[in-house]
């Protein structure tokens, strides 16, 4: 402001000499006039001679050169803005990297550390474990106490296993009257082996079957742990709904038991008199009316029983019937697999048992325990008999027992007719059993 109001006040500059004007003139591109510094009031400080006043003459040239100056300053400005993004990414990728290094370095470093830790500390517990040893066999050892300030432990004895009742292990399923009472009582030789007294019938009599496992458990033997439990029902072989039963249960998977199968046969032609023995004679005929007298059954010759009045054999008999062994043996199969049921050969285990009953051993997982000390031939009965530590036993009067007489003829044709029957069960076990065939 002090600048302008001097310049106000100046005198006009008409009255001013043109060689003050020369003198501060110089050549530039620009219109610029330089001014003495009399044409100036006097201020207070020194003062250059001239004073510079520029004055835009040429308003194209100076737009251009403002032009030019504010682009080179955008990109000045563009080429900072650039080099600092990427400076920012280049270090922004270095910072991950570094990051990742030492996270990874702490995983390792704590993956040591805690490696170590477990070591040490299963390393002091197994230290730990036999010192504990140590001194309770120091305690066991000893029986006087040097200090009189310690107290002797007190040591607990062992607890004895308790006998307890369990689900079989496993079945003898058949078949009726091939010896299945004789196998048991045989096994029942073995010191792990434990046997149900009596038939118990669980899987074939719906009856029994609804009382469910625990009134089945209930007619099981008391069993200490290790031993094997056996049921044996010969009608097992031949009801339908046994194997169904036992796959709907899943039993091996969750109760345990029924883990192998042992069924006995024998020659068909040969057990199908002693059947027809053991099934019920005719209808007794009823005392006539006004008279006292006891009924007597009139029983049906077997001829007639066996044989069709066409002269075939009735397959409709159930002796027969159910000496089909490959039809029912059949659908056994299809619900277990042929490794888990074991068919023995009623009339090898008759004639010398030890070796029937190794093979049974075997297949139970059992240790050979019973020998031919266990056994000695009863020449009335015509069998073995048995033996153990304290006592002999033979079976029941009803075992054993002689068949009664066929006619040699009614006999070969049966084993005629059991001859491809009994092929396809071979077919099926694997093995030739030998039964005769004429």
């Amino acid at each position: 402001m002090e600048a302008r109001a001097q310049m106000s006040h100046a005198p006009p500059l008409k009255h001013r000499p043109e060689g003050t004007y020369r003198s501060c003139s110089q050549s530039l591109p620009l219109d610029i006039l330089w001014l003495p510094r009399s044409s100036f009031r006097p201020a207070e400080g020194e003062l250059a001679d001239c004073v510079l006043v520029v004055g835009v003459s040429r308003p194209k040239l100076a737009a251009a050169l403002l032009s030019v100056t504010l682009l080179s300053l955008f990109l000045t400005f563009h080429v900072l803005y650039d080099s600092a993004l990427y400076s920012i990414q280049v270090l922004w990728m270095l910072t991950a990297a570094l990051l990742s290094v030492m996270l990874l370095s702490l995983f390792l470093i704590f993956d040591v550390l805690y490696e170590s830790f477990f070591y040490q500390a299963a390393s002091m517990a197994s230290a730990a474990s036999e010192n504990r040893k140590l001194m309770q066999n120091q305690e066991s050892n000893s029986r006087t106490i040097n200090h009189p300030m310690a107290l002797r432990k007190r040591i607990r004895p062992a607890k004895q296993p308790r006998p307890a009742r369990r689900l079989p292990q496993a079945l003898i399923i058949g078949v009726r009257k091939c010896g299945t009472r004789a196998l048991l009582e045989m096994l029942y030789l073995h010191p792990m082996v434990q046997k149900a007294s009596g038939e118990v019938h669980f899987f074939d009599r719906d009856e029994n079957y609804a009382l469910g496992l625990e009134w089945y458990r209930s007619k099981m033997p008391l069993s200490f742990k290790g031993q094997i439990t056996i049921e044996k029902s010969p009608s097992y072989f031949v009801t339908p709904e046994v194997f169904y039963y036992l796959r709907y249960l899943d039993i091996d998977r969750t109760y345990g038991f029924y883990s192998s199968s042992a069924s006995q046969l024998r020659a068909p032609s040969r057990t199908i008199c002693s059947r027809s023995r053991a099934l019920p004679s005719a209808p007794a005929q009823p005392a006539l009316p006004g008279h006292q007298c006891q009924t007597v059954p009139v029983p049906k010759p077997f001829v007639y029983l066996a044989i069709s009045p066409d002269g075939s054999i009735d397959v409709a008999y159930r002796p027969i019937a159910i000496s089909l062994y490959h039809a029912y043996l059949h659908r056994w199969l299809e619900v277990f697999p042929r490794e888990q049921i074991l068919v023995v050969n009623g009339d090898l285990l008759i004639e010398d048992p030890v070796p029937q009953l190794r093979r049974i051993e075997k297949f139970l997982g059992l240790e050979h325990k019973i020998g031919r000390k266990n056994f000695y031939f009863n020449e009335t009965k015509g069998f073995y008999c048995l033996r153990n530590d304290t006592t002999d036993k033979c079976l029941r009067e009803t075992k054993g027992r002689k068949h009664p007489r066929v006619d040699p003829a009614v006999v070969t044709k049966l084993r005629k007719f059991f001859i491809q029957h009994n092929q396809r069960f071979y077919d099926l076990v694997g093995e030739d059993l030998g039964w005769p065939e004429d």
